[in-house]
């Protein structure tokens, strides 16, 4: 009989799961479904924790969290990862006879061929037996063809109900990028899509509150589309089948948590302004694809690298959100002090002297790259920002704000507009980004206006990027019937800050007045009855005892989940965590369809008014 021992200890999005050490056959199919979760979840799972002789089988959607996941625990603390065990279940596999195999799959069509062909006929079965984990519902016709093909061979057939995507440890998305057109696009505004994709996401969601063992009071923000208040409704009531019909067979309370759900038209500002913070200003303005960022070392012979920006990288976690200026002062600091640990800190700092210094260092080699990685980011953002990106930020966030740098109102913003749009050296992108702000702070321009600043701006085959908006709810045209309710914005006069990173996302301003109680429940109507212990400002009632620490106060305290429909910034992503460190007992979770760069965005827009079959749509 093969081995499966699992030992497992992890948070995920702060909600902590385990699962004790075992050997024993009976006790091993809750193991192996943790073991699971752990993959797919794409936690950091310690090496010594881990022992796992069992091969994996996973669909594409599935494949990318789980690179870099499974370790075998050897003798001497060495450990091994084991990137051979997982596989494409799509693709064709060397037979392992001996071994069964776990498929983590999604309930598709074509990921349920894939298993049913692994053992379609028993004499040439690729796998010993199978155990079957699917992350969401499986249909009643999936799961008669595989009782009436291999049922024989399926040892254990489950869904484990997770089909979210951590994408950072308070950050989720549900990996569906094309729901941005779906929901957005008026070419299928009389088509299904848009209420199929809602309800997708609205179980989606339900995954991801069921991993966090809450059911939160569901409230959304009223405007103009029924989109919000749809998937909250969607979402409330899948809460509701949920709870009922859980393992436990039980119906759950609502917990002291709550949901929002806000539509990406919300705070169309955020979304296309050039931030400063480290992550934000990298993923803008450096060819970042896949969290993956290139990088020649220094040199005649300099070879082409590649970095990971994760979790898993504790540097990267420490200067993400800091303000650019920060971690140019920081880092060299941080590499002076590694180099000094040889002797080797006269002079000054190079990256070509710190590569040098790598070779002669194994022990600090690690430390160091992990240095030189980001500082490489850093110089390569600051390039940017000097030749070009520095003259457009002050412009930006006086249009943004509509005040100067010394508080004073902006009494003419085609007078900021203007030098942004006469400077040659500022690409078609950012000009659109320009005029993009200069018509939210206006509300909305004239069709007359619009018209000359795209054919002076030469933009006409890019002007559906700024005509699009419309359909997000947003004035484009000052004469469009619904106006949009600017959100009444919290002071922050007195908050230190640099002079060209003064606007704060819209969505933090949300945050903090959830977690205070101070959102109206007319334009933040609740789905479902409101908490009535909902205390996320941290104060203690007569009821509740004291906790010990900040740590365990949050994990116990109340958590605040946002979800905002078509794509969250990386600007948005820091205030949760911003608001979770000024708010202690109270956690942030920020979530969405995926993860949004200004360019992506202003490329999904564009595509708005375009067919369907000219649009790339993932296959239902």
């Amino acid at each position: 009989m093969m081995p499966c021992i699992v030992s497992l200890s992890f948070s995920v999005l702060g909600k902590e799961l385990s699962c004790q050490e075992s050997s024993c056959p009976s006790k091993r199919v809750p193991q192996l479904e943790y073991a699971c979760i752990a993959i797919l979840l794409k936690c950091r799972i310690p090496r010594k924790n881990l022992v796992l002789q069992l091969e994996l089988s996973l669909d594409q959607e599935l494949r990318k969290p789980c690179d870099n996941l499974l370790y075998v625990k050897q003798q001497k603390n060495k450990s091994r990862l084991l990137a051979e065990v997982v596989e494409n279940v799509y693709k064709n596999r060397e037979p392992v006879p001996h071994m069964k195999a776990i498929y983590l799959i999604t309930p598709t069509k074509k990921s349920v061929d894939g298993l049913i062909d692994d053992f379609i006929a028993k004499s040439s079965s690729r796998y010993k037996a199978a155990y079957v984990y699917f992350t969401d519902f499986c249909p009643d016709s999936l799961f008669n063809k595989i009782k009436a093909s291999c049922a024989k061979s399926i040892k254990r057939c489950k869904e484990i109900n997770i089909s979210f995507f951590p994408y950072e440890s308070q950050v989720f998305t549900l990996n569906i990028p094309d729901a941005f057109y779906r929901c957005y696009s008026p070419t299928l505004e009389r088509t299904k899509d848009k209420d199929a994709v809602l309800q997708v996401m609205a179980e989606q969601i339900v995954t991801l509150c069921a991993t966090l063992d809450e059911n939160p009071g569901v409230r959304y923000k009223s405007g103009p589309s029924d989109r919000a208040s749809k998937l909250a409704q969607l979402v409330e009531k899948s809460l509701e089948n949920y709870y009922k019909t859980d393992e436990k067979s039980q119906i759950k309370g609502k917990t002291h948590s709550q949901l929002i759900i806000i539509d990406r038209g919300f705070d169309p500002v955020s979304t296309v302004l050039h931030e400063l913070t480290f992550q934000a200003m990298a993923y803008d303005l450096l060819p970042i694809e896949n969290d993956i960022y290139k990088y020649k070392t220094e040199g005649s012979g300099g070879k082409e690298k590649e970095a990971i920006l994760e979790e898993d990288d504790d540097l990267w976690v420490k200067m993400r959100h800091k303000h650019i200026a920060d971690v140019i002062e920081e880092l060299p600091k941080l590499l002076k002090d590694a180099s000094s640990k040889t002797k080797a800190g006269e002079g000054k700092l190079s990256i070509s002297a710190l590569s040098q210094l790598m070779k002669k260092m194994p022990l600090y080699r690690k430390e160091i790259s992990k240095q030189v990685v980001h500082l490489n980011i850093a110089e390569d953002c600051m390039s940017k920002f000097k030749s070009n990106i520095e003259r457009l930020c002050k412009a930006e966030q006086d249009l943004a704000l509509g005040t100067d740098a010394e508080g004073q109102k902006v009494k003419d913003s085609m007078r900021v507009l203007l030098p942004v749009l006469l400077n040659k050296s500022h690409d078609s992108y950012d000009k659109i980004r320009a005029i993009l702000l200069y018509i939210f702070s206006t509300n909305g321009t004239t069709q007359e206006n619009l018209d000359k600043l795209i054919q002076n701006v030469q933009i006409e085959s890019d002007s559906d990027m700024i005509r699009n908006w419309k359909y997000l709810d947003v004035p484009v045209i000052s004469s469009f019937v619904a106006q949009q309710h600017k959100y009444t914005r919290r002071d922050r006069s007195k908050e230190e800050t640099f002079q060209l990173s003064r606007w704060t996302p819209v969505i933090k301003d949300v945050m903090e007045d959830a977690i205070e109680n101070k959102l109206d429940s007319k334009d933040w109507p609740y789905c479902s009855r409101c908490p009535p212990t909902w205390n996320g400002s941290g104060a203690v009632s007569a009821r509740q005892k004291p906790r010990a620490s900040c740590r365990e106060e949050r994990r116990s305290g109340a958590r605040l989940i946002v979800f905002v429909i078509g794509g969250v910034t990386l600007s948005e992503m820091r205030s949760a965590y911003e608001v979770s460190d000024a708010y202690k007992s109270c956690e942030v979770v920020i979530g969405s369809t995926h993860i949004l760069t200004p360019r992506r965005l202003l490329e999904e827009v564009k595509s708005l008014s375009k067919p369907k079959d000219m649009v790339c749509i993932k296959d239902e």
